[in-house]
């Protein structure tokens, strides 16, 4: 039986009203920097899809007033924001917290550590972003930031003051200020905070350890700290380092995100190369734990498992992304999973309470050194599923690119001066083209995966290096051949080194486009779905040509349960959306500076608008003007 005319219009007036609140939903926030303690950068947000994209407008505009582009450190604005009870969080490259309306953009309150700008941090000034943790005693929020200058500071969500701050350098032996720092924001596993360090490059081999460490989320008292250097012989690592070598040797360091597991107490710590990077002859042996991806107990610090992706590291691969936490169907079961992206495009898949690989990993031999007080490892690990995502073939002169005959002859003469036999061809004295180079493949964007779709979204940099070894009394002639290179020191081994990306006289790549891609991974399969070039040549070239031929890229993705992925990160200026079923480019807006930092999502209130937030303000080692802008987008 229907009902009466008033019972009626009470039910369509019910039943309007339910579909309303559907589409606009509940609240919906982004507290962490992957918006998960997982890192899987996945929204559960509808509002904006495939279809509607195309509408998307900036809704507003904040500049935080935090550039430094002077002679000293520069600044990148990499920072992801989080959303927490209505309020939207910035750090900027100085470290500062800025609180925002997330609906209009307006400024509630700064926090500013008021940090040591003048610091040698080989990174420049850059933040990549908050740690936060609410209390489940009595739900008062905690930010985390650990700063440029050595500090873990926590900060009261709702007012802003400080609460706590650690020190951290004073533990710390340095030969120049600030080559110990932080970019990446805090982890927090139950009530642990936990954070790493970013520590520079291949200074010389007594580098500052990279320790990592945990303290009270409430109080700030340490609770315990692990080395990924072993110290200690009984330590069933200790013997991968030759002749006590562990002992002499610094870095190893977590510089990039952690993640957190809280129903299994563990912290999940991505690894990087001993120091210094280029020549382990002082080194000897695979140097674990340094290149791996580590599982510790967030409470106790306790080392519970570790797998190593690069054995004896001679090419800076630290193990750069966040590990991302998944559920993964293999067979009949549902799998805790691990998935690790890494600088040589590839894509390793751990059991996260074992780290036993879930599909087959391969030792294959690989190409050895010619340096003399050198030892390279004789295999390196392969995973066969998903295959290698980036290229790693050798680059032949005959492969050589260019827009003109002479810019290809000279890579190509480049490229035939050099060693050049694939991935983990070693540094040489007459030069190595290395591929992927040390930015990658994947770098600290990381992945972002889609549980509805199953699919990970990575973008990737497809760009060789050169490098080349020269003995340390030909420094004078390192320079003169090579004007336009980094050099690094290298103290305490015979040599330093020089290091290039691999482009011709007119700054272009010698290998041939996309240079940049992003791509699309079946993660129980492995198959490759789509891949696509990332980015234009249109703020690279003299004049704005519009060629998708792909960039270099830094910055990650971010995937909605709609199916759209939103990325910046290119050396052009724009926020990009695609279907990330397809790879299709549907959507991309235009902002003042590049953005290379990995874009957020939310909804701030139930019933309000879906907001895409971009931190645009370039990169301090990229091409181009440094900008502070926090760019919200919504639909009309």
């Amino acid at each position: 039986m229907w009902p009466d005319t008033e019972s009626m219009i009470d039910f369509r007036t019910f039943l309007i009203a339910g579909i309303l609140f559907t589409a606009s939903g509940l609240a919906s926030d982004w507290p962490q920097y992957g918006n998960d303690p997982g890192g899987a950068r996945h929204s559960p947000l509808t509002d904006v899809t495939p279809a509607n994209v195309t509408r998307l407008r900036v809704a507003w505009t904040y500049r935080t007033g935090d550039i430094v582009d002077g002679r000293g450190a520069r600044s990148s604005f990499q920072a992801t924001p989080l959303l927490i009870d209505n309020t939207l969080f910035v750090a900027t490259p100085l470290n500062r917290i800025i609180a925002l309306d997330p609906e209009t953009g307006a400024e509630r309150w700064k926090f500013d550590p008021k940090i040591e700008r003048d610091g040698n941090y080989g990174d420049g000034l850059t933040c990549r972003g908050l740690g936060s943790w609410k209390d489940p005693r009595n739900g008062r929020l905690y930010l985390y930031v650990a700063t440029q200058d050595g500090r873990l500071i926590s900060v009261d969500g709702k007012t802003g003051g400080a609460v706590w701050h650690a020190s951290l350098v004073d533990k710390i032996e340095q030969k120049y200020r600030g080559e110990y720092h932080f970019t990446s924001p805090p982890a927090v596993v139950r009530d642990t905070v936990v954070v790493g360090s970013s520590i520079n490059d291949n200074n010389r081999t007594n580098m500052p350890s990279g320790v990592v460490r945990g303290f009270d989320a409430r109080t700030g008292a340490p609770r315990w700290a692990w080395d990924p250097i072993p110290k200690q012989k009984q330590d069933p690592a200790y013997a991968s380092w030759e002749k006590d070598s562990a002992l002499q040797t610094g870095a190893g360091n977590a510089w990039s995100l952690l993640s957190a597991d809280n129903e299994r107490d563990l912290v999940f710590v991505p690894t990087g190369s001993p120091s210094p990077d280029f020549f382990g002859g002082e080194r000897l042996g695979d140097n674990r734990y340094a290149n791996s991806v580590v599982a510790l107990r967030g409470s106790t610090g306790e080392l519970v498992w570790h797998f190593q992706t690069v054995h004896h590291d001679l090419w800076d691969y630290d193990v750069p992304a966040q590990p991302i936490l998944l559920s993964l169907r293999k067979a009949s079961a549902i799998v805790p999973a691990l998935a690790q992206a890494t600088k040589m495009g590839h894509l390793f898949l751990l059991h996260r309470e074992t780290g036993k690989p879930l599909f087959p990993v391969e030792e294959r031999a690989v190409p050895q050194t010619d340096v003399p007080g050198e030892r390279t490892s004789p295999t390196q690990p392969f995973p066969t599923i998903p295959p290698p995502l980036a290229p790693s073939a050798a680059v032949k002169p005959e492969d050589a690119w260019g827009m003109v005959y002479w810019d290809k002859k000279n890579c190509r003469e480049t490229i035939a001066s050099a060693r050049s036999e694939g991935i983990f061809t070693p540094p040489s004295l007459r030069g190595a083209i290395v591929v992927p180079g040390n930015i990658g493949g994947s770098n600290w964007g990381s992945l972002s995966y889609d549980p509805g779709r199953g699919i990970a979204v990575i973008n990737q940099t497809r760009m060789p290096f050169y490098v080349r070894l020269y003995r340390r009394e030909d420094l004078d002639k390192a320079r003169k051949e090579n004007p336009d290179s980094e050099f690094a020191r290298m103290l305490g081994t015979p040599y330093i080194m020089v290091r290039r990306p691999l482009i011709s006289m007119f700054k272009l790549p010698c290998t041939a486009p996309p240079w940049g891609e992003l791509l699309g991974v079946q993660l129980a399969t492995g198959k490759v779905l789509w891949r696509e070039p990332l980015g234009t040549i249109r703020d690279l070239a003299p004049v704005p040509l519009p060629i998708k031929w792909g960039t270099p890229n830094l910055g990650g993705p971010m995937t909605t349960a709609s199916g759209l992925t939103f990325i910046g990160a290119t050396m052009d200026r724009y926020l990009r959306a695609f279907d990330t079923a397809t790879g299709k480019e549907l959507w991309k807006g235009r902002l003042p500076f590049t953005a290379n930092a990995t874009p957020m999502t939310y909804r701030a209130r139930p019933g309000g608008k879906q907001f895409v937030v971009i931190a645009a303000g370039g990169h301090a080692k990229l091409p181009g003007k440094l900008g502070d802008h926090v760019i919200a987008y919504t639909l009309p």
